[in-house]
């Protein structure tokens, strides 16, 4: 991460017979904030989460690991992609669910039901340009214990079995749970 902000430093405009150009070697806005934003969100990040950068000068992709420590979904281990794409902030990150997982609010596609990764959201709880990264990765870790919803669900099998009976949809979780225990 701090290879990139010392790239950079290191990129000024070239020189070529007394005239400065800078093309080719502009850096996006995207990529000043997530200099900024990458080390915020690293400082904050819960403790039951963890980031991985599979490159670290790239700092618009990367792997959130989610281990809930607490509630339905304890013991499980879940992965999450999320991709900054250029026109951030002005638009949220692309986040898809790696893990299969049996959560209302999750799919079995890995889409997610999280009013803060909405362009526009009825709840006016979306996506706005002063939400940073660090605020996705409290949503999601949120999304096993205190934003669970089964009154707005994405996957309305889940949400249905746990109207209707809490310790089948605790099994089924649990099922979900030691299968990807097995694929570690």
């Amino acid at each position: 991460m701090i290879t990139l902000n010392k790239k950079i430093k290191k990129q000024g405009p070239e020189t070529t017979n007394g005239v400065t150009s800078e093309a080719g070697k502009r850096i996006s806005i995207r990529d000043k904030l997530l200099i900024k934003e990458v080390q915020e969100m690293n400082e904050n990040l819960p403790t039951t989460c963890s980031v991985d950068f599979e490159d670290p000068n790239v700092l618009n992709e990367f792997i959130l690991t989610v281990e809930p420590d607490e509630g339905y979904w304890e013991s499980g281990k879940f992965k999450f992609s999320v991709f900054v794409t250029e026109d951030y902030n002005m638009a949220p990150p692309k986040v898809k669910c790696l893990t299969r997982l049996w959560h209302p609010n999750i799919n079995v596609d890995g889409d997610i039901c999280l009013s803060l990764l909405r362009q526009t959201s009825i709840d006016e709880h979306g996506w706005a340009p002063t939400r940073r990264l660090k605020d996705v990765v409290w949503g999601l870790n949120s999304l096993f214990t205190d934003l669970l919803n089964f009154d707005d669900p994405l996957n309305l099998e889940a949400a249905e079995m746990y109207k209707k009976d809490k310790v089948e949809f605790q099994g089924k979780v649990q099922e979900y749970i030691s299968v990807n225990k097995g694929k570690r």
